[in-house]
């Protein structure tokens, strides 16, 4: 809020160079704001009293958006990346489907790890937690497990985040 839309009775103002005025009312902060050509603006609106802060409103808008671009910017997403396995997996591709993982891990990402079951092979459950802990063996240096395996219908899914 600025200027005339504060309607609080008192307000604790802060000079344009940084420096704290005191607890005073609306009106009298509004003028001493107006008096130097600048806008009231309310800073804090939850604190007992508000906090008012006499500044340029153009820059100081400015500056809150520069402040949120920044954070926005710094600000890490984190993918979850596929990686699909089947029971009968031959040692040499899963060795290949974790250096796969391996690299996701080593960029942040997350990995869910899904074995499909087709067929007969539902009857070999087993099979598929061997081939998945296997898996998390050659990822266990720099992986921890997020979310242990469990099925998912006709799928057995395990989540791997990288160990800080």
């Amino acid at each position: 809020m600025i200027n005339e839309q504060i309607r609080d009775k008192e307000v604790r103002l802060i000079g344009s160079d940084g420096e704290q005025l005191g607890i005073m009312s609306a009106r009298d902060a509004q003028m001493k704001a107006k008096d130097e050509g600048l806008d009231l603006v309310k800073i804090s609106p939850n604190a007992k009293p508000p906090v008012c802060k006499i500044v340029d409103y153009g820059k100081y808008r400015y500056e809150q958006m520069r402040k949120e671009k920044e954070r926005r910017k710094n600000q890490k997403t984190i993918d979850v990346k596929e990686i699909r396995l089947s029971p009968n997996i031959d040692v040499n591709d899963l060795m290949t489907k974790a250096k796969q993982a391996r690299k996701f891990l080593t960029k942040g990402d997350k990995v869910k790890v899904a074995l499909r079951f087709r067929g007969r092979e539902m009857a070999h459950k087993d099979v598929g937690k061997e081939v998945l802990d296997r898996f998390f063996d050659e990822l266990s240096d720099i992986a921890t497990i997020d979310k242990p395996a469990k099925m998912e219908g006709r799928s057995m899914v395990m989540f791997l985040m990288a160990s800080k």
